[in-house]
């Protein structure tokens, strides 16, 4: 790969982690303003979903919708572990504590993605294991997840918070496992279909997985709360920017960079959370929330720098 476009991937994976990073506080902003979190997510993938169809159509695009049983189960589990179960986890997330919080811990992404990659490279046999990064056991990894994971305790297990924020910092962990699960698949069948299909599939499926969660939430899609100017604003951001635009340059980094390689900017998600979340939301840090989120990102980094692309 030529060293100019080398960096214009670097350089896109950046400004999707920047437009993710804004997300959480969006995201808050409509909980604020009385959505369910499982209402947010279904709105903000029907757009994204009717988006993207409207490029294919407009474009000439594949318009296939079954690609076999084997290929159709592997999309199913990327549009549940990168979609429904997802935002269900970091949506909730958001309802129970700061969207600082739920950033820094969702940015242990890149550490769960680099410890499942290890395992599935070693462990497991065909297309998707051969298509993963290299991961080095050594220092780096094991001294970063030790850094991290006990980041994330200082996080969680803060005596001087509510439990109720405690169940919304392990929901955040669950996302940022789910999102990992996500990155083991998703840039080989990026490869093998193509950017917009593969995205495509992601949105259906993790519009078909969420139907389940979605009883009792009508209070959401009232005209009240719909028609205020602050939430279609954010709604609008997050279905059409953040998912159509976002999901197909992040998975187009994906295919580029390599699992490994473009997951890692995600430990940068918090940095752009915590400037928009403290300007809109006056959010502020506790100390031990701080020095935990702290040794998240330190631990991600150096774990970061055991992979060889």
């Amino acid at each position: 790969m030529a060293k100019g476009q080398n960096i214009r991937y670097h350089l896109l994976a950046l400004a999707v982690v920047a437009v993710w990073g804004v997300t959480f506080v969006s995201t808050k902003v409509l909980i604020g303003a009385g959505m369910h979190p499982v209402a947010i997510f279904f709105i903000r993938f029907v757009l994204a979903y009717a988006g993207i169809w409207l490029y294919i159509l407009l474009s000439g695009g594949d318009r296939r919708l079954w690609y076999g049983w084997k290929d159709e189960l592997v999309f199913l589990i990327l549009g549940a572990t990168g979609g429904s179960l997802y935002f269900l986890t970091e949506n909730t997330a958001l309802a129970y504590t700061q969207a600082c919080n739920v950033a820094f811990l969702v940015s242990s992404a890149p550490l769960f993605t680099a410890l499942f990659t290890l395992l599935y490279r070693r462990f497991g046999r065909g297309r998707f294991a051969d298509s993963l990064e290299d991961i080095r056991i050594g220092w780096p990894l094991v001294g970063g997840t030790v850094l991290a994971l006990g980041g994330m305790a200082l996080v969680v297990f803060d005596g001087a918070r509510l439990q109720v924020s405690a169940r919304g910092d392990l929901l955040a962990i669950g996302a940022a496992l789910c999102w990992a699960a996500y990155s083991l698949f998703m840039a080989e069948m990026t490869r093998e279909h193509g950017t917009v299909t593969a995205t495509r599939k992601v949105f259906f499926y993790g519009l078909l997985t969420i139907l389940p969660f979605m009883g009792g939430y009508g209070d959401s899609f009232s005209a009240a709360i719909l028609t205020q100017t602050a939430v279609c604003g954010n709604i609008l951001f997050l279905g059409l920017v953040a998912s159509l635009v976002c999901f197909i340059a992040w998975n187009y980094v994906m295919e580029k960079l390599g699992n490994v390689t473009s997951t890692n900017y995600v430990y940068l998600n918090p940095v752009f959370t915590l400037l928009t979340a403290t300007a809109i939301l006056g959010e502020r840090m506790p100390l031990w929330a701080a020095v935990g989120s702290a040794a998240i990102l330190a631990g991600v980094m150096w774990a970061g720098s055991s992979h060889r692309a």
